[in-house]
């Protein structure tokens, strides 16, 4: 990157730089002759000498009142022009400094995807993102600025100084007499102000670095009682901001003081000393006045000029701290990322590793002198304690690290120069600890595929439009025009010709890494649009009726209470019988039905309002009176799920202003919290006793009434239950249920499972769910995932694309041991015949490779089969043992 702001500004910009001073140059006589005109107006027309009318303009004649009216219309003409010469000034600047940002900012997330690895040892996401994303904010704004703002507002100032010049050069000269003191003292103060600047960014990174650390750790946090300490370095953190702020403060306003007493003095020089020559008959008044207003906007352009300063110098100290940041050491060049391969790249024949050496900081080798060749059809162990070097190793043969020395050939290419379009095709590598993105198990899974857009997306009226838009803006940006929503998935590098193939390789994949029974239950927990999948919609409706037939059996028949528009379902909530569906959005979120202006109608026009109310009161005396003695991690608060322990002070100080025999007179907030709490009633599992026969025949009225009486607005807000439809708000499983399993059966959920997972294979859809599974969001992180189940799909990831080099480091260590054979044993049968690097945990796996590295303290002291190696005396023996 360039090291100036300025060279950075010229380099991309140049050209919309020299219009814009060409805009603000073509501006400045109609902005001469807006201060002119008003001294013609009062000291030629309004003032002027009734016989010097008529005047003649063009050929004709005009009066006095006519000269006053064409010139005060010449002035708002004027008005006009300088402000139409603003407004596209101020546009084009926009949008000229919404370029600059937005190429400053792809060229920074550029670089970090270049960054070298060890550089996020010592730089935080905390810092990284506030300076892409906050702190390159204002460079925007300032390179908008960077020329036309002095040369506008410099010219307009030269303007008005000359337009008092010609007026009177002694008042003219008294009114800006302070401005070199001003130009002198107000950058030294400023540079002060910088310096306190720069301090504040450094420490509100690592105020941020901080806070994304305490994120990370909160669960040792909790585990350690620390938080008192945490809240402590924090507020220290806090202090030291504060006190910063506190000093840039006072000398900003010192700078403000200065600049605001000395532009004060212009109308006080104009007062006086105008003021006399007037008096003396040496200034007509129509001239002070034209003067006075000039002086007045002089200060405006002044002052646009002291914040350029200040502008300027914050954006060089931004810009200087980004570039120092984002330049790190041996930053691999953009060609890395962009070049693409003349054609399909295969690689085959040897992994030749020459005299490779990588030093940690300290300049001590982690990696020392390393040689050894292997074929690209072979599996290799590499085995070693934890300082041998082999998690280093296994990160330089998949060009994760960059050697200090030495050479890394695989299949003939040098990895030296080898584009990441090779690299990251032709090379899988999963590490210990996998990063699951914020996107669908799909999304991670197919992650690998995703090169380069293969197909472009479909886009018709409106949508093309916006997607021309965003393709020229890119390009005037220099951002990547490819589109993210095109279809990016290399389906051949998957060994598949489209997304039917794709699935069942996806499944092939899932079930090599143990991973099949985990995306069927996601599966079953996911939803589809029916409209969009009809036949698989239509495939859970058939499931739904074998299970059906299944549950006749008096064996499995008490397991499940099926949905029943006209039964009240004892082992579903008052609020899901009354809604006799699923809710769509968050009209009508169940623990919000209280609140909801249609359920109440539909609650008085049967006649139960009172009843809901006086069941609410019952529910929360009869939970208060139960919980009152009782810690806030009793079982009793997630059984009856009503009134958490939070909650439970607020509904005992409900109770002690209500009564039975006023809930009438409630206040509509309590009235509210009540009436919000038999909606969460399931008879079945908390068996109070409080919704009876007479209840349960009104709430099926209202079930009625609330379904025949939806407004228009509302139309769609419920999946209301069909016994005979797909219900898209609804899960799989819960679909093919379609209904409750019975409270107070022993195991009914188990054995409900069963019986649905024996329906779905009797129709062989185990498969086809898992695929609905493939939807699932893994959460930021891959948080809502096990951290087996996201090793799991980390390997996943590297295998699907087939590489013809699988490098695995210690990928399943965190698995237990069932697992970890399971895994291993697949993968190696998959790669017989083909390129494979495993870095061990457990050197007594080793056996199972055709060839072993052992590395101790960087280097490669043995190399062999495992029969070869496994002897006494032997550096692999010892590790065996040492397990």
């Amino acid at each position: 990157m360039d090291r100036s702001i300025f060279r950075y500004i010229l380099r991309y910009s140049a050209r919309q730089q020299v219009v814009l001073t060409l805009m603000a140059a073509f501006s400045f006589p109609f902005l001469y002759a807006f201060y002119e005109l008003p001294k013609l107006i009062i000291n030629e027309a309004i003032q002027g000498d009734p016989a010097d009318f008529p005047v003649e303009f063009f050929g004709l004649e005009f009066d006095q009142i006519e000269t006053t009216m064409i010139l005060s219309g010449g002035f708002l003409a004027l008005v006009v022009v300088n402000q139409s010469f603003k407004y596209v000034i101020n546009v084009y600047k926009g949008i000229t400094g919404e370029r600059m940002l937005r190429r400053l900012r792809f060229e920074l997330y550029g670089r970090v995807l270049r960054f070298p690895l060890p550089t996020f040892k010592k730089v935080s996401q905390g810092e990284i993102i506030p300076m892409v994303t906050a702190e390159v904010e204002p460079l925007g704004g300032f390179i908008g600025d960077a020329f036309s703002l002095p040369a506008f507002q410099g010219g307009t100032m030269i303007v008005i100084i000359s337009f008092l010049m010609i007026q009177n050069w002694m008042m003219a000269l008294a009114a800006i007499s302070l401005y070199p003191i001003q130009i002198y003292i107000i950058p030294r103060l400023q540079r002060r102000v910088n310096a306190l600047g720069k301090e504040r960014v450094r420490r509100v990174r690592k105020l941020s670095d901080r806070i994304g650390e305490t994120v990370q750790g909160v669960q040792e946090v909790h585990a350690n009682d620390t938080s008192n300490l945490e809240l402590a370095i924090f507020s220290h953190q806090l202090g030291d901001i504060f006190r910063v702020r506190y000093q840039i403060y006072r000398k900003k306003f010192v700078i403000k003081f200065l600049n605001n007493f000395i532009q004060q003095l212009g109308p006080f020089f104009f007062y006086s000393i105008g003021g006399y020559f007037v008096i003396a008959g040496q200034l007509e008044i129509g001239t002070l006045v034209a003067a006075i207003a000039a002086h007045k906007d002089l200060a405006g352009p002044w002052k646009e000029l002291l914040n350029y300063y200040q502008m300027k110098e914050d954006a060089r100290i931004k810009y200087d701290q980004v570039v120092s940041q984002f330049d790190p050491a041996h930053m691999r060049e953009p060609e890395y990322q962009h070049t693409e391969p003349e054609g399909p790249v295969k690689l085959s024949g040897d992994v030749a590793v020459a005299n490779l050496i990588l030093a940690d900081e300290q300049e001590t080798n982690i990696i020392d002198s390393v040689s050894f060749s292997t074929g690209l059809d072979q599996r290799v162990a590499v085995v070693g304690d934890s300082g041998s070097g082999k998690e280093h190793m296994a990160l330089l043969l998949a060009r994760l690290l960059d050697p200090d020395k030495g050479r890394i050939t695989v299949g003939g290419v040098d990895w030296a120069v080898a584009p990441e379009s090779v690299t990251g095709r032709r090379i899988s590598f999963v590490g210990q600890n996998p990063f699951i993105f914020n996107a669908t198990l799909g999304d991670n899974l197919f992650y690998g595929l995703k090169h380069r857009p293969l197909q472009p997306a479909d886009y018709s009226g409106k949508a093309a439009d916006e997607m021309d838009f965003f393709v020229n803006e890119a390009k005037r940006s220099a951002n990547s025009t490819d589109d993210p929503n095109a279809n990016w998935i290399d389906y051949a590098a998957a060994g598949s010709s489209g997304d039917d193939d794709l699935k069942q390789e996806a499944m092939r994949v899932v079930e090599m890494v143990a991973l099949e029974n985990d995306i069927y239950s996601l599966g079953l927990r996911g939803t589809i649009d029916p409209d969009k999948n009809p036949d698989l919609a239509t495939a859970i409706l058939s499931a739904r009726e074998a299970l059906r037939d299944r549950l006749k059996d008096p064996e499995f028949a008490p397991l499940v209470e099926g949905f029943d528009k006209d039964s009240y379902n004892t082992n579903a909530s008052v609020a899901e019988n009354l809604l006799f569906g699923n809710p769509v959005g968050d009209a009508f979120n169940p623990d919000r039905l209280a609140e909801n202006e249609y359920v109440l109608s539909i609650l008085d026009k049967v006649g139960l309002t009172d009843t809901v109310l006086s069941v609410g009161y019952q529910v929360a005396a009869t939970m208060v009176e139960l919980f009152a003695d009782l810690p806030p991690d009793h079982e009793f608060f997630e059984q009856f799920a009503f009134i958490s322990s939070e909650d439970l002070p607020e509904f005992q100080a409900l109770l002690s202003r209500a009564s039975k025999d006023n809930l009438g007179e409630l206040k509509d907030e309590d009235r509210t919290s009540l009436m919000s709490l038999p909606f969460k009633l399931i008879p079945a599992r908390h068996r109070l006793g409080l919704i009876d026969d007479d209840m349960r025949a009104k709430l099926l009225e209202a079930r009625a009434a609330f379904a025949a009486g939806l407004p228009d607005d509302l139309q769609g807000k419920i999946a209301f239950f069909d016994a005979e439809a797909y219900n898209p708000a609804a899960n799989l499983q819960d679909n093919i249920l379609f209904g409750k399993v019975a409270y107070g059966q022993a195991h009914a959920a188990d054995r409900v499972g069963e019986l649905i997972s024996e329906v779905i294979d009797s129709l062989n859809l185990r498969r086809v769910v898992a695929e609905v599974g493939l939807a699932y969001d893994a959460g930021i992180a891959g948080s809502r995932l096990s951290a087996a189940q996201r090793q799991k799909l980390g390997i996943a990831r590297a295998v699907i694309k087939h590489p013809d080099l699988l490098v695995v480091s210690e990928a399943t260590a965190a698995l237990d041991a069932v697992s970890q054979a399971r895994i291993m044993e697949t993968i190696i049968d998959e790669y017989e015949g083909r390129g494979l690097i495993w870095v061990l945990h457990r050197a007594d796996m080793a056996r199972y490779f055709d060839r072993v590295l052992v590395m101790r303290t960087g280097r490669v002291v043995e190399s062999g089969t495992p029969e070869e190696l496994d002897r006494d005396g032997t550096a692999f023996r010892e590790l065996v043992a040492a397990e």
